[in-house]
């Protein structure tokens, strides 16, 4: 009797080994997914533009508008800049001139019309007309 005893017992412990070896992978898929999704969040976070300190004092000081159809112009730039292998870059949309650095996406200076005149643009690889 004692045999059979030893055989539940022996059984019932690879049954739980079962099921802990079934939540397990059911928890590693959940923290993969979560990994996942966390790192894709972050490299979309990664490439969005940003503004440095010096670019938003100056759009708040120059009065530039940067209404979301010139941030979607600003973007749609730094892409095009990356793809040609561009560091530093001078951005024209409509009246105003961003420099953005495609190495950090940020936008490094703003310029509006008033003082486009007489300006000289140095340390740029190219110019992006939108």
């Amino acid at each position: 009797m004692t045999d059979i005893n030893f055989i539940r017992n022996i059984s019932n412990i690879n049954n739980n080994l079962d099921i802990n070896s079934i939540k397990k992978q059911d928890v590693n898929k959940q923290s993969e997914s979560t990994f996942k999704e966390l790192l894709n969040e972050k490299k979309c976070q990664a490439n969005a533009l940003s503004f440095s300190k010096h670019a938003a004092e100056r759009i708040e000081q120059r009065n530039i508008d940067v209404s979301e159809s010139v941030s979607d112009r600003l973007n749609e730039a730094l892409e095009q800049a990356k793809d040609k292998g561009l560091r530093n870059v001078l951005v024209m949309i409509d009246s105003s001139a961003f420099i953005l650095n495609t190495l950090s996406n940020k936008v490094i200076t703003a310029v509006n019309s008033s003082e486009l005149k007489e300006n000289i643009f140095t340390n740029i690889d190219g110019a992006v007309i939108k």
